[in-house]
């Protein structure tokens, strides 16, 4: 990992994309896609990072969006726009006729309510493959109860004329064996009707970019369902294997507490800007900490906002921490920035890119009137 707390021309707080690990995680995908015969597009609710849609466009399809204003976005790519909402307005569909390449509908009833404003658009269905992969229940979209998804009991009967494609997603940061027991659930329940569409999207989850990932059984699991069915366009759409382990987020110890132990408070916010550490929950990797116990000082790190809960967890240092001392919190490109809130009007993590090179570029910084303009 890249030490970059000691760069003077990055300021504090910031969330630094590292160029290279990016384009390390797209050869990957582009290998995928070559060897597979898949085809793989970005999930902008991932990782909307607009200032490398030149990088990504040379390696990807496309993008897909959960909403009118992220299929806008995923536009400005200039490649191919998919699209999956839970439920659209009128607008919402007159809107993304103009802006889409593909749809997926949540419901029988929101097909049949837009079908007709979407007529130049390929149209597709999300169904519920009633399989579950996911370890939090917050990221499950397959759970008992799930709004997300259409039932293969509730396909029976129905003449789906017009409907091209079938769209799936129940992973999370999922392993290649469980696109493959997906993909079986998906042949048991939905087998009957793969072979009137034209593509399958099998939403994100596929963690390919991880350390470990068994990159060849994907591959190997892909070419095999297009073997069984020569006719569909098989679409992945993964957010967090692109940006995964390409950036961390810099920040910097600006008072010291005592009670019961060290706290640091910190010039960012757990609740604001990396909202996954409390909603999970899960604890981030701090270069060079460890453990509680594990070196010499523990210390409780804590966020800059009024929320009594905005705290980090206990990690332990070398040395003690001292106001104006930084720490890189790794991994953070990938759905932390895309949560990222103005609660309490703590200063917003500036945004920069670290070159190939070794240059770093500043492409975002946050003012006060960014904040006032979310409000009214």
């Amino acid at each position: 990992m890249t030490d970059l707390t000691q760069r003077s021309d990055i300021p504090s707080p910031c969330y630094v994309l590292e160029e290279a690990k990016l384009i390390k995680n797209l050869e990957l995908m582009k290998r995928v896609q070559d060897e597979s015969g898949a085809r793989i597009i970005l999930a902008l609710k991932g990782f909307s990072m607009w200032s490398c849609f030149d990088i990504i466009k040379q390696y990807l399809h496309g993008a897909t969006a959960s909403s009118v204003w992220e299929a806008k976005l995923a536009a400005e790519m200039g490649k191919e726009v998919h699209a999956y909402s839970p439920a659209y307005k009128v607008n919402d569909a007159k809107e993304l006729a103009g802006l889409v390449n593909h749809l997926s509908f949540n419901s029988l009833t929101q097909w049949n309510a837009h079908k007709e404003v979407l007529a130049d658009v390929s149209l597709g269905l999300r169904i519920n493959p009633e399989h579950q992969e996911a370890d939090t229940p917050l990221y499950d979209p397959a759970a008992p109860g799930s709004r997300l998804g259409i039932r293969a009991s509730e396909l029976e009967g129905v003449d789906l004329s017009g409907i091209e494609g079938f769209h799936c997603h129940n992973l999370c940061e999922c392993d290649s064996f469980a696109t493959a027991r997906t993909l079986e659930a998906i042949e048991k329940r939905f087998g009957k009707w793969l072979g009137q569409l034209k593509w399958l999207n099998l939403g994100g989850g596929h963690l390919m970019t991880r350390e470990g990932y068994d990159v060849e059984h994907l591959i190997k699991t892909l070419k095999d369902f297009k073997a069984r069915y020569p006719h569909l366009d098989v679409i992945l759409e993964p957010g967090s294997a692109v940006a995964w382990q390409t950036g961390p987020l810099i920040c910097e110890v600006v008072d010291m507490v005592e009670n019961d132990g060290d706290i640091a408070i910190l010039d960012i916010s757990a609740t604001a800007h990396m909202p996954d550490v409390l909603e999970m929950p899960y604890r981030p990797t701090i270069l060079g900490a460890g453990m509680p116990n594990e070196k010499a000082h523990n210390v409780k790190l804590g966020g800059n906002s009024c929320l009594a809960g905005d705290v980090i967890d206990t990690y332990s240092f070398d040395a003690p921490l001292k106001a104006g001392d930084r720490l890189q919190f790794e991994d953070m490109m990938h759905y932390t920035m895309v949560k990222t809130t103005f609660f309490n009007g703590v200063e917003h993590p500036a945004i920069g890119i670290l070159r190939a090179n070794g240059d770093f570029e500043l492409v975002r910084e946050f003012s006060y009137e960014d904040f006032k303009g979310r409000l009214s």
